[in-house]
């Protein structure tokens, strides 16, 4: 590891950074271009195709049969002509056509021609991919209803690690302008990283040596506009996007330098009305039974995005069977994302009256009127200030050589990949009080009525409005800060060998490789509080020990702010300054790890992955089966897991040993706990490809797959209570996790047009994963045997008994099952309509799984998360001469998922979509080009329900339709 670190060190120090031409798949070598479209040495530019077939020509001693399905490629990707989204499209077909495994690609005209905010627009356009919008944009990507938990990501051939604190990647970290080339790999193979039971997304930057000339450079500015900003009390409406790549080839193109840059700032905006959940239970409501709900809020979202992402790359082939090249990669995201507006809660507090209730089809009140009496009671509509700003960064780097020589291909990568993401999570609360200033200020009586409208805007009033934006009555009742800071790093190594076999009749290629990786995983929880939601809880003394009454708030910390728009004849309300209102009283917000807040302890810890991998892989390429060639490979990877975890665990009694946290305060009731487990496995693979003619093909793949557990759900920490002389545990996690393994089936039809002008395709596939990771809470768990040490009674002088076990396991699994088609086609028409294009696809996927939700009201079943039973888009593009135009679409149905926009996430159901984009072009001169763009034409909004009744209002958000006007300059 000291030689790893020392090499990285030096290389970086050397400017031997950014983005080498390393492509997804990271153990193929350079001879397997159309064996697997995407593998190491598979160039991702047609300029640099004519090279590639003439070195296959050169290499006489090789493997002559799949040198002709390189060539094929080569010389297809070399007869390109068109430009724009034509060239784009059939690019896509030719990698697609002639891969080994069931893939799908996306790949620009130029360096920077993807026109999206980020890689994850540009991955939902593939059959089967969806993305979960969060803040308006495209973040966590669904691959055939499975969610981003199930999907490995890799940028050049390297596993990238996450800043969203589990093991989903949020792909808005990835700008469009620097990813050269992104392939989805439906189907397994051997070669690949363990980790892609949805699929694997493989990204890809340029090598410099494939760049068409010596010398180029594009430079690419816009200027943004957002139509939902000027509702959003102090957003911007403007932003911008500025891109430059530059390419130089030297030493008579033995040596390439590329250097990329682009950056985004744009208004972070939304509106929403958010209905909250039940807890589950009966109540009695205006005389009959019925279910009640948390309460409701209403919020403005302001504040900026800024993204900075930067390549560069320097690429050494000094003979034609020996190239090394350094890369790194970098992004960095700051979103400043503030929150005001306010929060009717404790709708099913006791005390509260309701009348006029109306009730939903499954018997839950969906309005009504609540009114408290004040006091202890705790129904409040709070005015809410909320800070979620956020800062993310990736990095990923590393070291790669490619050796060629006559029929052995030996590639080797040293890599180094890290994550961070700090997010800051300040909820602030302000209610309405009698007595404000006095040491005992006491909550005033309240009233509301409301009425949720289902999947649109609902209705709220108060009685009493006044309340609310009358300083000399409204109180500060709690300021509470909640960082989530994840730390997540990976340095890996991995090499291969490959040996062609010119005399088989049968097999083209034995391949053989490994695979190490030390993965590091930290989460930090940190909290400061003053006070308490609606003031009525005089426990919390403070740091001090002293009472922490409401705080009244000076003139300069408040604004008056009503609404417009979709949302006006809604309650105006005070915008709050909360760090301003604690300074005007002496105070300072410091989070740290306390035992006042001993959670913070417990959801704190380190989870360490060790992976050691190694395959065995045999490429088939016969010519005569049944009067067919037959292509692909067979295999097998074994991959040997080592999972642990460092926390504290919470013995009591001082069994622990001394631990100090931020506030000075020494404990002896924690101790270090460490705990995980090892597991190996072997995951076969089979992918064929019959080839019926010379533009039809079936394929057929068969794998055994799996992901590991999320890393945010094997932490060891855990608290504990006794009772009755039962020892009894609370976490909800665990690193005795088993990964989510699965078998997997894909059959398939393709044909191709002539000339790459479009294809037709269609499949079907099948999982059956083997088990989902759920809560569950055990009875009389046995403690010893899981490695969790069990405190000693005092009072018998023995360990305590085994009690309950709050944790995370491996539940049942299941099956998911669809079919997907599509269909691209260019050059329909002749004459000026020639360059007219269209793009569709359509998926059907279903699944066995269902999961039980109480947050509706009574029991009811939702769906695998991220599963959309149809998923599809479209798209018509034209290019004719210097002007290019784009109009697209995505649909996806309604899916399960956790991201509700809530004071806690909840589970709840996403209702169905579309996002319609269009985007036009016009090259001015050859250098000099102009371009526009609309982003969610439609001012589409994200709607959640809960459970399966749609009138059970979860979220609505508006996030507005964004507008780029900008030059583009080409070198």
């Amino acid at each position: 590891m000291i030689l790893k670190r020392n090499v990285l060190a030096l290389a970086l120090a050397s400017g031997l950074c950014f983005t080498a031409g390393i492509q997804a798949t990271p153990t193929d070598t350079g001879a397997n271009a159309g064996g697997n479209a995407a593998g190491n040495g598979a160039t991702s530019d047609p300029q640099a195709a004519p090279a590639n077939a003439q070195q296959a020509d050169q290499n006489t001693t090789g493997d002559a049969t799949k040198q002709t399905q390189d060539q094929q490629l080569a010389k297809s990707l070399s007869a390109i002509t068109v430009t724009g989204y034509n060239q784009g499209m059939e690019k896509a077909i030719d990698y697609q056509r002639y891969a080994d495994t069931i893939q799908n690609v996306i790949t620009p005209a130029d360096i920077g021609g993807l026109p999206d905010q980020s890689i994850a627009d540009a991955l939902t356009r593939l059959p089967g991919v969806s993305a979960e919008r969060i803040a308006g944009q495209a973040s966590q990507i669904n691959i055939r209803g499975l969610s981003g938990n199930f999907i490995q990501t890799t940028l050049n051939g390297r596993e990238q690690p996450s800043t969203s604190g589990s093991n989903y990647i949020q792909f808005d970290q990835y700008p469009s302008e620097l990813i050269n080339m992104a392939t989805v790999y439906k189907s397994s193979q051997a070669s690949l990283i363990t980790g892609g039971v949805g699929g694997t997304i493989g990204m890809e930057t340029a090598n410099p040596l494939n760049a068409p000339k010596e010398q180029n450079l594009n430079v690419d500015v816009r200027g943004s506009y957002n139509s939902q900003a000027n509702d959003v009390a102090g957003a911007n409406s403007n932003g911008y996007r500025v891109s430059a790549a530059w390419q130089g080839k030297f030493l008579d193109n033995t040596l390439g330098v590329g250097l990329g840059v682009a950056q985004m700032y744009q208004p972070h905006v939304a509106e929403q009305f958010v209905g909250e959940a039940s807890d589950g239970s009966l109540y009695n409501v205006g005389g009959r039974q019925g279910y009640l709900t948390q309460g409701l809020q209403l919020q403005q979202n302001g504040g900026t995005e800024r993204r900075t992402g930067e390549i560069a790359t320097i690429v050494w082939k000094p003979t034609d069977e020996l190239q090394v090249s350094g890369d790194a990669f970098y992004s960095k995201f700051k979103n400043e994302s503030f929150g005001y507006g306010f929060r009717t809660q404790n709708i099913y507090q006791s005390g509260v009256t309701i009348t006029n209730p109306v009730f939903g089809p499954n018997g839950t009140m969906t309005g009504g009127t609540v009114s408290g009496t004040g006091g202890s009671q705790q129904f409040s509509n709070e005015t809410t200030a909320d800070n979620y700003t956020t800062n993310t960064s990736v990095f990923s780097g590393g070291l790669n050589m490619k050796w060629n020589h006559d029929r052995w291909h030996v590639d080797a990568d040293l890599s180094l990949s890290r994550a961070t993401s700090n997010e800051i999570n300040v909820d602030t609360t302000a209610d309405p009080y009698s007595n404000l200033g006095s040491a005992t200020p006491t909550l005033m009586p309240q009233s509301t009525t409301y009425q949720l409208a289902g999947r649109s805007i609902g209705t709220v009033s108060f009685a009493n409005p006044g309340l609310y934006t009358n300083l000399n009555d409204l109180g500060l009742s709690r300021y509470g800060v909640y960082p989530y800071i994840y730390h997540d790093k990976m340095k890996a190594f991995r090499t291969s060998v490959k040996y062609d076999m010119p005399n088989s009749s049968w097999l083209s290629a034995l391949e053989a490789g490994v695979y190490l990786n030390n993965h590091t995983y930290n989460a930090d929880r940190e909290a400061y509080v003053y006070g308490s939601e609606w003031g009525t809880d005089n426990t919390n003394k403070g740091a001090a020990g002293y009472n922490q009454p409401a705080l009244s708030i000076p003139a300069s910390a408040a604004t008056l702010t009503c609404w417009k728009g979709k949302f006006s004849g809604l309650p105006c309300f005070m915008q709050l300054n909360g760090p301003a209102i604690l300074a005007a009283h002496g105070l300072t917000a410091n989070p740290v790890q306390s035992f006042a807040n001993n959670w913070t302890l417990i959801q704190s810890g380190q989870v360490n992955e060790q992976t050691r991998d190694l395959f065995l892989m045999a490429d088939i390429d016969a010519q005569d089966v049944f009067g067919h060639e037959l292509t692909g490979n067979v295999g097998f990877r074994y991959s040997h897991q080592k999972q642990y975890s460092n926390g504290l665990q919470q013995v009591g009694n001082g069994a622990g040993v001394p631990i100090t946290d931020g506030l000075g305060v020494t404990s002896l009731d924690y101790a270090p706990l460490t705990v995980g487990k090892t597991y190996a496995d072997w995951l076969p693979s089979l992918n064929l490809a019959y080839h019926l003619t010379d533009n039809d093909q079936a394929r057929f793949s068969a794998a055994k797959v799996l992901a590991r557990p999320p890393i945010n759900q094997m932490l060891a920490g855990s608290g504990s209570w006794v009772s009755s002389g039962q020892y009894n545990v609370w976490g909800g996690t665990s690193p005795l996790l088993d990964p989510l393994r699965a078998t997997q089936y894909d059959l398939t039809f393709e044909h191709y047009f002539e000339d790459s002008s479009g294809l037709i395709s269609g499949g079907v596939f099948y999982k059956d994963i083997k088990s989902f990771v759920q809560a569950v809470t055990y009875n009389n768990f046995d403690f010893a045997a899981a490695g969790i040490p069990v405190p000693t009674d005092p009072n018998t002088g023995k360990p305590y008994l085994n009690g309950q076990y709050q944790t995370a396991f491996n539940a049942k699994g299941g099956e998911v099952r669809g079919l997907e088609v599509s269909f691209a086609k260019n050059h329909i028409f002749p004459g000026i309509w020639e360059g007219l294009g269209v793009q569709t696809n359509f998926a059907l996927t279903s699944s066995t799984v269902s999961n039980p939700t109480t947050l509706g009201g009574p029991t009811s079943y939702i769906g695998l998360p991220g599963l959309s039973k149809r998923v599809a888009s479209a798209a018509v593009f034209y290019d004719y001469g210097p002007f290019s135009a784009r109009l697209s679409g995505n649909y996806r149905s309604s899916f399960a998922s956790d991201t509700q926009m809530s004071v806690t996430n909840q589970m709840v159901t996403f209702a169905s979509e579309t996002v319609y984009d269009f985007q036009a072009s016009y090259d001015i001169t050859k250098q000099w080009g102009v371009v526009f763009q609309m982003l969610n034409l439609s001012n589409q909004p994200t709607r959640t329900y809960f459970g399966s009744d749609p009138s059970q209002t979860g979220t609505i958000q508006y996030f507005g339709r964004t507008t780029y006007l900008g030059v583009n300059f080409k070198l």
